[in-house]
């Protein structure tokens, strides 16, 4: 168990450091974007950092587990549960203002799911978790509010999915597959990867399972680099506008 409980740690704290390291990466290369860009870029900039939020206390979690500590492993179970809550929130921001291009509009609709956010987080604090279980490969919490649940599966995670599907859908139609997979796809699909299996992390009571999401979480993390930059080479000879690497497809012509 001791082994199993250590390559989790890595495993967390690896998220933990990517995702903040590619936050702050989006960060620094700020000036190279758009003005039209820049709201879509700080929407990426805050979602990836609620993933580092979520995994840095997972990781602090992680590391009493594994020196017995059950304490300090439930107050970072709840501290982590407040980044989990939101981290959906950037993310349809992002989707909305490269559909209809309008900040107003994806800030009104984003602000709906801060809200499912708030109720889901009121459930869950006002019935708790039933937990840690100590397990040979992680700690796990099992969420002790059905409503909760409910809450988030309905309100955080399937309209998520379902407008990345679409957007997905709507770019494939409006513009030509070349343009769209370096500038929107892949970090896109990379997201959606990462967005789906930090909800299993979250809710399964398996810790094998828990365990290889969290692995997948790390492959979404580099996907998601990897769809951004290396393609600089790429781009730059076949571009005919400077820093067109740094550009968002807006799906609305204005």
């Amino acid at each position: 168990m001791i082994m199993e409980l250590f390559l989790n740690i890595i495993i967390c704290f690896a998220i933990t450091v990517s995702s903040f390291t590619f936050a702050f990466v989006l960060a620094r290369n700020d000036q190279k974007y758009t003005k039209k860009s820049k709201p879509a870029l700080w929407a990426l900039i805050t979602f990836w950092t609620l993933v580092g939020a979520a995994y840095l206390p997972t990781t602090i979690r992680m590391v009493a587990a594994y020196i017995d500590k059950p304490a300090i492993d439930t107050m970072m179970y709840n501290v982590s549960v407040i980044p989990f809550a939101f981290i959906s929130v950037p993310l349809v921001f992002f989707i909305t203002y490269v559909m209809v291009g309008k900040e107003n509009i994806s800030r009104s609709i984003s602000f709906i799911f801060t809200i499912f956010g708030i109720i889901y987080l009121g459930f869950f604090y006002s019935s708790g978790a039933i937990g840690p279980i100590v397990m040979e490969w992680s700690s796990i919490f099992i969420v002790n509010s059905e409503i909760a649940i409910q809450i988030y599966l309905m309100g955080l995670f399937v309209f998520p999915t379902a407008m990345i599907l679409g957007l997905l859908l709507l770019m494939f139609i409006t513009r030509s597959i070349a343009i769209s997979i370096h500038r929107t796809v892949l970090p896109l699909v990379a997201i959606s990867f990462v967005f789906d299996f930090i909800l299993t992390d979250f809710m399964t009571s398996i810790d094998t399972i828990q365990v290889v999401s969290r692995l997948f979480i790390l492959v979404g993390t580099a996907q998601a680099f990897l769809a951004y930059f290396p393609q600089t080479v790429f781009i730059e000879k076949n571009s005919t506008k400077e820093n067109d690497e740094f550009e968002y497809e807006i799906i609305t012509d204005d």
